[in-house]
């Protein structure tokens, strides 16, 4: 719940599946499973070399039979037509590459050293590597200076020790006693999959030697501090930046306190590398969610996200610029109704780019600093990640029938391809092509969505239909590749796939996305039903007659609404880590900002929406046969939900099943399991609406 401009060729291809064709294609031997989804190598976290030669990017390799992940490095040469290579130092796991400022080192992190993840130095040749640092916890993130002189790591260690030994020895104490027992005295208790040891993420600075190998005592940069950077449970080295002058760092945090569970109060603090002075709060005027800044090259200035409405974790991120003098700043592009996520600004300081959805599509934006003036510089797809180097930038994009692939965008002239990790296991499937359509939704407001057809599609035959319900619920499907709920599984198992975004859906407004708040199950609700109706007038192929509803997160929340407001239309239905009591959510979830926003405040308040649109107020209409699917380890939407689904379906003896993960979190993750997870659903799916499934 609660986070293009390609090769002349291909932007035509994908252009004319988005339109649609009206001729089937030639069959190809190929079905798309699961376990060919869950066994690809994913590309990502590219990185431009400073002198723009190269390109480094993390490859994950899956290993199926052990249901384990590897991490490897890859390097592309962007000056040379030669393929791609891989370092030999991944041998031993490598992530998080990143260059050094001159461009001769590359410094990663691994768990080669004794089972914590630690840093490590090669060079472009990526024969040998040297060990950076050796700290008792595992580098959950790192930077290095610059100048060289000093690299600042994250771990996790008790905010109120005064050195790591502390930590080590608080730790020590824990695991030596028997007594199991735990007192808490404040939220958060348990956070997305983690229950809360004490600790916080907090940043260290290592001073480097003569051989760039961390040395002495750190420095805690924020000693005393209660928080978290990098931020959890999701945060990076993009929480935390060094300053021009080189003598302090910048870092997005948020004060635990009382209130960590309801405040989406995110500042970025300033603070010396050598420890001195004051941590400084330098958006405390804000009190909604600021990031970390990015500082331009002259040093002169800042640019980085804020949002302006405390509480509310879906507001709009505008792009802000700072004036690192006055201590001024002003938002660019303010009449661009769009949330940008990663920013970061060109070589010459006169454009900050960022990435953002835009009806159904996830592009690559170029602001100019002084107009504020904005081009998208892709089109159709989904940008995951960019990095900008002097001649051009670098970035990984997918779309609904591509994993993801790295692309280079010269300063001028059409982007190419650089590297692809999935291609030639991909080459022979037959893609399910996707068609996106509008129709007048709620307040007859425009609204978009997508139809998949069926792989080998035949416009003489009507196909059972997967009607699937994005969560977030401020998100989109878009045309996008996922690696949990992809269209192209349905569609190679023999159905059409139709997708709506709904009211509430990112990339078209804030307005549009403001719209669902304190009303999920009406206005998004008229929006599936007259999209369902628009698919259904507008695609002949569509079977009416056998279709069924699925959904995660709020997507399962509007399953099991739809159970006891909408089950007309569907044979089944499919809920995966979905909210069933809406009232009990808001006293469970761990972050009660989400329910407090989306109801109108807290469980126990009047005038809220927790009981308007609470599903468990209308099981005695529920009736047709349900999935339930639910993780343990989901403390965002907690596994009692799920239960008290499955055990309401039985009581009422409504045909279900409940497929609970004891060892997944709100996702399903490991690779046996997705593969499971699969299996069941699409046995569920064709057991209710008759469909023979390619290849079973």
């Amino acid at each position: 719940m609660t986070n293009s401009l390609r090769l002349a060729a291909s932007a035509v291809a994908i252009a004319a599946a988005l339109v649609g064709s009206a001729h089937a294609q030639a069959p190809k031997p190929h079905v798309f499973t699961a376990k060919d989804m869950a066994s690809l190598d994913r590309l990502s976290d590219p990185r431009v070399s400073p002198d723009g030669r190269y390109v480094l990017y993390s490859v994950r390799t899956v290993d199926y039979p052990a249901n384990k992940a590897s991490m490897s490095l890859w390097i592309a040469d962007l000056k040379a037509k030669i393929a791609p290579r891989r370092l030999k130092i991944s041998d031993g796991g490598a992530s998080n590459g990143r260059w050094s400022a001159d461009g001769k080192s590359i410094y990663f992190t691994s768990g080669r050293a004794g089972g914590t993840d630690q840093v490590f130095r090669t060079d472009v040749a990526g024969e040998a590597a040297t060990q950076i640092t050796s700290t008792p916890f595992d580098v959950q993130a790192y930077k290095v200076a610059p100048n060289g002189k000093t690299i600042v790591v994250g771990m996790a260690v008790f905010p109120d020790c005064a050195d790591l030994a502390c930590t080590e020895a608080r730790l020590a104490a824990k695991t030596a006693t028997k007594a199991t027992g735990v007192v808490f005295d404040r939220l958060f208790v348990r956070h997305w999959d983690t229950w809360n040891d004490g600790t916080k993420n907090h940043l260290f600075a290592y001073t480097l030697d003569a051989n760039g190998v961390a040395t002495g005592q750190p420095v805690d940069l924020m000693k005393g501090f209660d928080g978290d950077s990098p931020t959890k449970p999701f945060g990076g080295d993009e929480d935390f930046v060094f300053t021009p002058e080189g003598d302090a760092v910048a870092f997005a945090a948020k004060v635990a306190g009382k209130d960590e569970s309801w405040s989406t109060n995110y500042d970025f603090w300033y603070a010396k590398l050598d420890g001195s002075g004051k941590i400084d709060n330098r958006t405390e005027a804000n009190k909604a969610w600021d990031s970390a800044p990015a500082p331009s090259p002259d040093g002169k200035f800042a640019v980085y996200r804020a949002m302006t409405r405390p509480g509310f974790e879906a507001d709009r991120f505008r792009i802000m610029i700072r004036d690192r003098a006055t201590k001024i700043d002003h938002e660019l592009a303010p009449d661009w109704d769009r949330s940008a996520d990663a920013v970061a600004w060109s070589p010459d300081g006169k454009t900050v780019y960022a990435t953002a959805y835009e009806m159904g599509q996830s592009k690559l934006f170029a602001f100019d600093v002084k107009t504020g003036k904005v081009k998208a510089l892709t089109g159709e797809g989904h940008v995951t990640a960019f990095d900008v180097g002097p001649t051009g930038i670098v970035y990984a994009s997918d779309s609904l029938t591509s994993p993801s692939e790295l692309f280079f965008l010269p300063t001028k002239g059409p982007a190419v391809k650089v590297a692809s990790v999935s291609a030639e296991a991909l080459k022979d499937v037959a893609w399910g092509q996707p068609e996106q359509f509008t129709f007048k939704g709620w307040n007859d407001e425009e609204v978009h969505a997508y139809v998949v057809k069926p792989s080998n599609f035949d416009p003489a035959k009507k196909y059972p239909v997967a009607f699937i319900v994005h969560g977030g619920p401020q998100s989109s499907f878009a045309n996008s590749w996922s690696y949990r709920w992809n269209p192209e599984i349905y569609a190679n198992a023999g159905y059409a796939v139709v997708m709506v975004d709904f009211h509430g859906s990112t990339g078209y407004g804030q307005k549009f996305t403001d719209a669902i708040s304190q009303h999920w199950g009406d206005r998004p609700l008229e929006d599936l039903q007259k999209g369902w109706a628009a698919a259904l007038a507008k695609y002949p192929f569509l079977d009416a007659d056998r279709a069924c509803a699925l959904g995660a997160s709020y997507g399962g929340y509007m399953i099991n609404w739809i159970a006891g407001n909408w089950n007309q239309p569907w044979k089944c239905l499919v809920t995966h880590d979905g909210v069933f009591d809406t009232r009990m959510m808001g006293y469970s979830t761990e972050e009660l900002w989400f329910s407090e926003w989306e109801n109108g405040g807290t469980p126990w308040q009047p005038n809220t929406t927790y009981e308007t649109f609470n599903p468990v107020n209308h099981v005695a209409a529920w009736s047709k046969p349900h999935l339930i699917i639910q993780g343990q380890l989901d403390y965002r939407i907690p596994l009692e939900q799920g239960l008290g689904a499955f055990s309401a379906l039985q009581r009422k003896g409504v045909p279900s099943k409940l497929l609970y993960f004891p060892n997944e979190n709100h996702w399903v993750l490991k690779a046996q399991n997705s593969v499971q997870w699969h299996k069941e659903v699409l046995d569920w799916l064709d057991q209710w609406t008759g469909n023979t499934r390619p290849g079973k």
